[in-house]
């Protein structure tokens, strides 16, 4: 049976997010305006492309270019899964600016099958997170933001210009910013505008210097602060959202992932 489920996110209102697992399905010959990023989770599609046919797999990322002309079928008898992004010109466009320090035309990817798993499953990782109802925008923005850059960087040709060389102070002022705005839906590209950097070099910069993403410093400080609102007697949902955990199950989570034990268990300590 076809299911398909097409939605879109607030840090990208112009971006069709598609996740589906397509059996009987076939797609006629069509193009898009904008580019298609879709990464295979199961099975395998056969698709016409650039007058060629072209076969993805498990981990497969085809890349369609805007304005040509492709099509897809199942290429076994279970058809194919997978999720892709449809962003616009633009999106990626200023993402290939941000990488090479000015203003370039849109990238154009040769390659019409990418086999590359760890790029495929960071890409899917933020496909997961943008589908959640209430994800950690900073997370969701860092890990897409990253994946494209990788994606851009590797198979179209555009070298990122080298901005590590910069202050560290820019780094500071980035763990300032997330400190005093613990509770905030903060995206990778306003922390990034407080520097004055681009958000690929803001994110690439404070991973270099402080060992983990923003998003992820980010988190441990809200759970290093968590505990000593616990031991003052605070309840498990107030320091949850009291520090900008998008619910209780997301702070347990995060807290037993890094010290081993729920919540609830080190308050009963």
């Amino acid at each position: 049976m076809d299911v398909a489920r097409l939605f879109r996110h607030p840090l990208l209102p112009e971006t069709d997010l598609l996740s589906a697992h397509y059996v009987e399905h076939t797609f006629s010959p069509h193009w898009h305006d904008c580019y298609v990023v879709p990464v295979i989770q199961a099975g395998a599609q056969l698709y016409q492309y650039a007058r060629e046919q072209h076969l993805a797999v498990f981990g497969s990322i085809g890349v369609i270019n805007p304005g040509e002309v492709h099509t897809g079928m199942r290429a076994g008898d279970d058809g194919w899964t997978y999720r892709a992004f449809y962003p616009p010109v633009s999106y990626l466009q200023k993402i290939a600016s941000d990488l090479a320090g000015k203003p370039v035309e849109p990238p154009w990817f040769p390659l019409k099958v990418i086999h590359d798993i760890p790029l495929a499953q960071e890409l899917l990782k933020a496909h997961l997170l943008l589908e959640q109802q209430f994800p950690d925008w900073l997370e969701v923005e860092t890990r897409l933001y990253q994946a494209m850059s990788v994606l851009i960087t590797r198979y179209s040709g555009i070298a990122p210009v080298d901005e590590t060389s910069k202050p560290i102070r820019h780094v500071a002022w980035m763990k300032e910013v997330l400190s005093s705005r613990l509770e905030d839906s903060l995206t990778l590209e306003q922390l990034a505008a407080e520097t004055g950097l681009s958000a690929f070099h803001a994110a690439r910069m404070f991973s270099q210097q402080v060992g983990m993403p923003p998003h992820a410093w980010r988190n441990h400080l809200r759970l290093n602060r968590s505990l000593g609102m616990l031991k003052q007697g605070q309840s498990i949902s107030a320091t949850a959202a009291a520090l900008g955990f998008t619910d209780q199950s997301h702070f347990n989570r995060h807290f037993k992932r890094a010290f081993g034990v729920a919540p609830s268990h080190w308050k009963a300590a």
